[in-house]
């Protein structure tokens, strides 16, 4: 069981790798419309498990609340949101495409600031893989290796375009491909940092599991329509954006469904 998890926690990072590699095999960065196609995939995906591998559990978990079962859920999508507000204004980071960092004024090169900007979002994906599996592990929460190994896979394929998404830009700023792959790979690195902190609190997450699993939702959606959407929706040709994101619930919704 332990060890399931432990690769289970790995699966998105991999997913980050794999994407963070494509900089050796593509000579010029990615198209803006494969980057619209891509960063529409990966907002389907999260808002897909944020819905059904995240706050339907959620209310599931709190259902001895009676009418009230939504609480848990709306308390913690809520917490979830604030906590992202925070981080944006707190740290400094560049988003794809833009030319002014958000967050407070600092001397980081443009190039760190744009990992720290996928770093951000990375955060509340590694957090909802840790809760999921904190309670699959606790045997309390009714939630089965197959539902935890379908969040993995979700965020794994979605974690796959963010690693190119972040690698090629480094690269056209400058950077050699091996630096440039590194920063891909290092943007994901909270992930599977933050899943294993939230097991180790299992004792601790269990209890707290229908506020934790909506947090993780909130924060999620934070970054898709804070960060995702606008970046599929801009230039000409949008609706690659829109389609990609509709491919991307798909696929996660199947994978919630038929492994959950």
């Amino acid at each position: 069981m332990i060890q399931g998890a432990f690769w289970g926690i790995l699966i998105p990072f991999l997913g980050t790798s794999l994407g963070a590699g494509c900089v050796f095999f593509l000579k010029n960065s990615l198209r803006d419309g494969i980057q619209r196609a891509l960063t529409g995939f990966a907002a389907g995906v999260m808002v897909a498990a944020s819905v059904w591998s995240l706050l339907i559990p959620a209310m599931e978990q709190a259902a001895d609340l009676g009418r009230l079962a939504f609480f848990p859920a709306a308390v913690g999508f809520w917490l979830g949101i604030l906590f992202l507000l925070l981080l944006d204004h707190l740290i400094p980071h560049l988003h794809q495409n833009s030319l002014q960092a958000e967050g407070p004024k600092s001397q980081l090169q443009r190039t760190t600031m744009m990992v720290l900007a996928v770093t951000l979002h990375n955060i509340p994906e590694g957090m909802a893989v840790g809760v999921v599996y904190a309670g699959y592990l606790a045997g309390t929460a009714q939630i089965t290796a197959a539902g935890a190994l379908a969040l993995s896979l979700g965020i794994a394929i979605q974690n796959f375009p963010e690693g190119a998404i972040i690698s090629m830009p480094l690269r056209a700023e400058g950077m050699k491909k091996g630096r440039a792959f590194w920063g891909g790979v290092l943007s994901g690195i909270v992930e599977p940092i933050g899943a294993v902190l939230t097991i180790l609190a299992a004792g601790i997450v269990v209890p707290a599991l229908p506020y934790l699993l909506s947090f993780a939702a909130g924060a999620m959606l934070y970054v898709v329509v804070e960060e995702l959407i606008p970046e599929m929706s801009q230039g000409q040709h949008s609706n690659v954006g829109t389609v990609f994101f509709a491919v991307g619930f798909s696929v996660m919704m199947v994978l919630d469904v038929a492994l959950g």
